[in-house]
């Protein structure tokens, strides 16, 4: 089937840097777009070629109602629409209303980054757990920032286990603030990304923004607070007990990890998977689960994901085919006939007087 449509100036933005968009679109519905002088040439499966042709329509809708795409969000949202054929590019915007976070103005990228904001406004604790470049950590960043500037709290608490569990930072140089700023600045990234580092400054200085390892926390009542555990993954048990058991009145957390990427020694379980497990339906809570299409970053962030997906469950296939012939031959071994001397075991045993 073939499709034409007429080449407007509105069309033409959507076509992104070097035609990157228009690839995404042709990768994702397994059609051929052509450009023309005057037109643009869709060929493909008639529902394919249909799903193109309404999402250049939105598109332009979008622009003349004024809807204004910040950086990757137009691509992201393509990602989103070609691999769901139950999203369309008009809803997908209008649904993700923009927010403003400090200096920034932040727009949902995808239907869970859109529950995640929602449920972060709704609930008091709330779990995101998902691979990295999903804005887990960014978008609770924000969500605190824009609570700290409406006066709904009076601090934001960013925590971090540092290194496993956070007791193996003796042999670095220097004091413990410069031991652990490391491992906590994507953090700062963050902030300095929605504030202005003026701003951040006088708020670190003055505790009003404090960043600090998970173990700090320890023995605190958290009050009018915004609070924030990053890498969730790499907590033990009893400190994500402990953090959770923190919050006290007025307060918010979030918590975000990536349960693929667990660096704690094998022996430990992760506190955040056993969280998930001990948590889910206890109300006031919401998890928020997110996958590769939730990926903002670079577009081959996606495709690598999804390899190590497919590679982990190879690997599992795997080891499930090894143990399959040990199964059977447990299964023989208790088929055998038992040894005359042994009683059957139907009898009772005796005893003996």
């Amino acid at each position: 089937m073939k499709k034409n449509i007429e080449l407007t100036p509105d069309i033409e933005t959507l076509f992104g840097t070097r035609d990157e968009n228009l690839h995404v679109l042709e990768d994702g519905l397994n059609i051929n777009i052509d450009l023309r002088s005057d037109r643009i040439e869709l060929e493909g499966a008639p529902r394919d070629v249909t799903r193109a042709e309404q999402l250049f329509a939105d598109y332009e809708h979008l622009r003349r109602t004024g809807h204004q795409f910040q950086n990757g969000d137009l691509s992201s949202m393509l990602r989103v629409v070609v691999g769901d054929p139950n999203v369309t590019l008009r809803g997908l915007a209008e649904a993700g209303r923009q927010r403003s976070f400090g200096r920034r103005t932040v727009q949902p990228k995808s239907p869970n980054q859109r529950r995640y904001l929602e449920a972060i406004e709704k609930h008091d604790m709330v779990f995101a757990v998902g691979p990295a470049g999903t804005g887990k950590t960014y978008l609770a960043v924000a969500m605190a920032i824009s609570a700290l500037l409406n006066k709904q709290v009076n601090r934001i608490i960013l925590a971090r286990p540092a290194v496993e569990a956070g007791e193996r930072l003796g042999f670095l140089p220097g004091t413990l603030q410069e031991k652990i700023d490391p491992y906590l600045r994507p953090l700062y990234d963050a902030l300095f990304d929605m504030l202005e580092p003026e701003r951040v400054e006088r708020y670190l200085e003055k505790n009003i923004i404090e960043i600090a390892p998970i173990a700090f926390m320890r023995g605190r009542t958290l009050n009018d607070s915004f609070v924030i555990l990053d890498e969730a993954q790499n907590t033990t048990s009893e400190q994500m007990k402990m953090f959770v058991t923190r919050l006290g009145f007025g307060s918010k957390a979030v918590i975000t990890g990536d349960v693929t990427q667990i660096d704690l020694p094998t022996a430990r379980r992760s506190g955040l998977i056993e969280a998930a497990e001990i948590l889910q339906g206890v109300n006031g809570l919401a998890f928020v689960n997110f996958d590769e299409s939730d990926v903002v970053r670079h577009h081959l962030v996606q495709r690598i994901i999804r390899a190590y997906d497919e590679h982990k469950s190879r690997l599992a296939e795997q080891q499930l085919s090894l143990l399959e012939p040990k199964a059977g031959a447990a299964k023989l071994t208790d088929a055998a006939p038992r040894p005359a001397s042994l009683p059957p075991l139907s009898e009772e045993p005796r005893l003996r007087n």
